[in-house]
């Protein structure tokens, strides 16, 4: 008479393939969850540059963009470049001893235009903080009037302010400012 007998438990076989079958599993999804933990403070840095970006281009874009350099006699006044001491027809600071830190009259950007090459890294605030230490933000201006379909190239400027990290991608923000002179 033949007995059966009734197999209880896995064989070695079934065992080693279940356990590599789990290991790639495993090892797929270990694979995922890397990139995802080393990148995820991204979105705080994204912010953080957007952030600046904004605020840059914010102080740009409230300074004046008229003929002449607003410490110019003739600036109230002015209908063209000719009429001014210091006319505002370069993407640079003028008079070139203008800074964004000038603390003595007339030493501090006062036009749009001024702002054109500017380049601070370590982003500082109000009080003169290092508050946002590894970020720069570099500005760049240009005449872009001719964008918009003015004669004049000149009339209207696209300022652009980029800032980077170290490690991480550029953001950056393009306003548009256009000229409203002789009014302050």
């Amino acid at each position: 008479m033949r007995t059966e007998r009734r197999q209880s438990g896995v064989s070695l076989i079934e065992l080693i393939v279940f356990i590599i079958v789990v290991s790639v599993g495993v090892a797929g999804l270990v694979s995922v969850m890397n990139p995802l933990v080393r990148f995820s403070a991204d979105p705080m840095q994204t912010k953080q540059m957007a952030a600046i970006a904004e605020s840059v281009l914010n102080e740009v874009l409230h300074q004046p963009f008229t003929w002449c350099d607003p410490d110019d006699a003739a600036a109230t006044t002015a209908l063209a470049y000719g009429d001014c001491a210091n006319p505002q027809n370069t993407t640079s600071a003028v008079p070139g001893t203008e800074s964004r830190y000038g603390a003595a009259p007339g030493a501090a950007y006062d036009n749009v235009a001024d702002y054109g090459g500017f380049t601070k890294a370590n982003i500082d605030d109000a009080a003169g903080g290092n508050a946002m230490a590894g970020y720069t933000a570099s500005v760049a201006v240009a005449h872009s009037g001719a964008a918009f379909g003015l004669a004049d190239n000149t009339a209207a400027l696209a300022v652009t302010v980029t800032v980077s990290r170290a490690g991480a991608d550029d953001f950056s923000l393009t306003g548009y400012r256009f000229r409203y002179a002789p009014r302050l």
